[in-house]
This record gives C-alpha cells, sequence and structure tokens, in this order.
C-alpha cells in the first residue's frame, strides 16, 4: 500500500510491497497533503526546499516560548568548535521548580537540511519538561550543504560540554544529562554519544533516538521496500546525505561520528531508546543498530510501530498509535530518571 492506503505491487526488480499502513496515520496524512505532494528532496530543489522551510517553519520567540511566564527560557550563545562559529542554544524550564533538574540535550530533525531549534521547544517543553520535572536545550547546529560533516555534530558536541560545564549557571544536574533528537537530529544524539564517549566528555545516562537517521549507504531492504512511498524515502535520504558528505558520500572513509551505522565498536554507550514506524526507510537501520548494541553488551529498548511511516506523530499526533508511541518514550525517561546516579551510595 501507499501511504493514502492504496495498493501498491512489488515493483521494479522484485522489490517487496510496503507493509500496509494504519488506517488513522494514512487518513491524517491523506487530509493533509505534506510531504507527499511536495516530493522527495533533490540536489534541484534542496535550495528552493530550504528557503521555504525557512519561511514557513515555526520560529517562536523566547517571548513565546515563555508562554505568559509559565517557562523559564533564555537563549545563550556559546563557543563553538575550535575556530568555527558560536552555537545557540535554547535552555527552557517549567518556571515553578527549583533545585537542579535533570536535562534533555535535544537535537531537532529535518534530515541535517532544514529544521530550527525553537519549533521543536513547545512539544518538548509539554510533553517532558512538565511531567517529568526537566529542564531542556534545543541545539542551533549548522544546516547542510552549507556547512558539511563534522560542522553540525561538533556544533553539538560543543553545545553539550558547555551545557555539562555550566551546569550550575543552568540549574541543571551535572550527571542527569539525556541526550535525544528525532530523525536527523536522532542521528546527530546517537553520534554524540559516540563522540564523548570517546574523547572522554560529559557522560550522558540515556540517548532517546526517535526514528533516527544513521546510515548513509541506503542499502537496507527497508530503504528499497519504502522507495516513493514513505514521507522520507532514499530519494530524499539520498540527497541529505550527499548534502552533509560531499566528497565522502559513497566512499568507504565516513566516518561513525557521521553515519553511527558505520561504528563497529558500540560498547561503553549509555542506555538507549530507540523507535522506529515498520513502515518506514529506516526501519532496518534502526533495528540493526539496536541489535548492535545488544550484541556489545549494552542496554537499547525498541520499538517498532506497526503501520507507521516517517514523523507519524506529527502527521497525526492524536492517533491511537501515536499516542501509545509518546506515552512509551515518557515511560522510558521516567524510569531512566529514576535511576540512581552514577557513584551515588
Amino acid at each position: 500500500m501507499d501511504l493514502a492506503g492504496n495498493r501498491a505491487g512489488s515493483g521494479a526488480g522484485g522489490r517487496c510491497a510496503p507493509p500496509s499502513v494504519d488506517g488513522e496515520l494514512a487518513a491524517a496524512l491523506a487530509a493533509s497533503g505534506d510531504g507527499v505532494a511536495a516530493g522527495p528532496f533533490t540536489a534541484e530543489n534542496l535550495a528552493a526546499r530550504q528557503e521555504r522551510d525557512a519561511a514557513v517553519r515555526p520560529r517562536p520567540t523566547v517571548e513565546e516560548l515563555r508562554d505568559g511566564g509559565r517557562f523559564e527560557v533564555d537563549e545563550w550563545c556559546v563557543p563553538g568548535p575550535p575556530g568555527e562559529p558560536d552555537v545557540t542554544l535554547l535552555s527552557a524550564r517549567p518556571a515553578d521548580l527549583g533545585g537542579p533538574l535533570p536535562l534533555l540535550y535535544y537535537l531537532h530533525g529535518g534530515g541535517m537540511i532544514v529544521g530550527n531549534a525553537p519549533s521543536v521547544l513547545p512539544q518538548l517543553l509539554r510533553e517532558w519538561a512538565l511531567p517529568l520535572g526537566m529542564a531542556v536545550i534545543s541545539v542551533e547546529y549548522r544546516l547542510a550543504p552549507r556547512v558539511r560533516h563534522p560542522g553540525p555534530v561538533e556544533d553539538c558536541y560543543a553545545g553539550f560540554t558547555w551545557a555539562a560545564a555550566h551546569a550550575t549557571d543552568l540549574g541543571v544536574d551535572p550527571e542527569r544529562l539525556v541526550i535525544g533528537g528525532k530523525s536527523a537530529g536522532g542521528g546527530l544524539a546517537a553520534a554524540l554519544a559516540l563522540l564523548t564517549r570517546d574523547r572522554g566528555g560529559p557522560t550522558p545516562i540515556g540517548q532517546l533516538l526517535l526514528c533516527p537517521m544513521l546510515d548513509d549507504r541506503g542499502a537496507t531492504a527497508s530503504s528499497h521496500q519504502m522507495a516513493g512511498v514513505d514521507v522520507w524515502d532514499r530519494t530524499s535520504n539520498a540527497t541529505a546525505w550527499r548534502a552533509l558528505l560531499g566528497d565522502l558520500y559513497g566512499t568507504a572513509d565516513v566516518p561513525p561520528y557521521a553515519a553511527p551505522a558505520r561504528a563497529t565498536d558500540l560498547s561503553g554507550l549509555p542506555p538507549a531508546y530507540i523507535d522506529v514506524g515498520s513502515a518506514e526507510t529506516f526501519r532496518d537501520e534502526d533495528v540493526a543498530y539496536a541489535n548492535a548494541i545488544w550484541q556489545a553488551g549494552g542496554q537499547a529498548e525498541l520499538h517498532v510501530w506497526p503501520g507507521a511511516f516517517h514523523g507519524f506523530d506529527t502527521f497525526a499526533p492524536d492517533a491511537a498509535i501515536s499516542r501509545d508511541a509518546r506515552e512509551a518514550r515518557t515511560r522510558w525517561l521516567r524510569r531512566l530518571l529514576a535511576r540512581p546516579a552514577p557513584g551515588a551510595a
């Protein structure tokens, strides 16, 4: 079936038909027209699509994010990677909570090519900061192709190390730092976990990886199965990876800090939460990443949501499966935050 609920054949080259899509999700997507009508990202339309995204995607101001005093929100301009521009961090927390709070350090989605830090904050504050008593930082990392790898992940690392070093100023607990993100942001969060492990940087207690973008090679069965079908398909994916990697694209030299699926050592990583849809391009690379963490002796909680396409909970937030997904993520975060801090008696 395609995402509107129509039956699809096996396709050229014997490609298997994609999985059936949840009815509520398909109806919501068909009604919105978003993602499908615009077609995939290509090298030819990338600049225009980036310009449109910058024009139409919400970018709430600090004052709007404060929501009449409900939240404390600050914008920080912190040192970037050596020799590179500063990085903007948006920090927010419920206004009525004192004391050091656990921190969710969050990286927005958008395929490394679109998106912005403020747009994701209202949902993060509503779904996690308020019910779980957390602080949140959203990172304005630089986008490709204006900045190629390692620029975006180095921006994220610079901001993370600054936040950990300035925990007192931020009112957060340096022993309870969680990194997370969605789609491209999930891939960056996975890369950040690898980078901070290998550099001996601040140690997060968990990594929240929502439909993460992990593998540049486009070789999985789901990548082929969902070609021309998923909201984010292999054409858009290849366009984004080319934008990020430049001349590295298609070579054996892509480092794991760009594409975490390339990592050969997943030991010593913080516990991971990984979720993905059964009807999306990233399904198989995300399942493989969870499996590789288990094989390395690590902890990963994996959810494959049946009949869900990429970003399903954004397109259909009120669908039953979207509510289930949000509740499962919140339960994992609550359990994670309830664990004793490292070194605690």
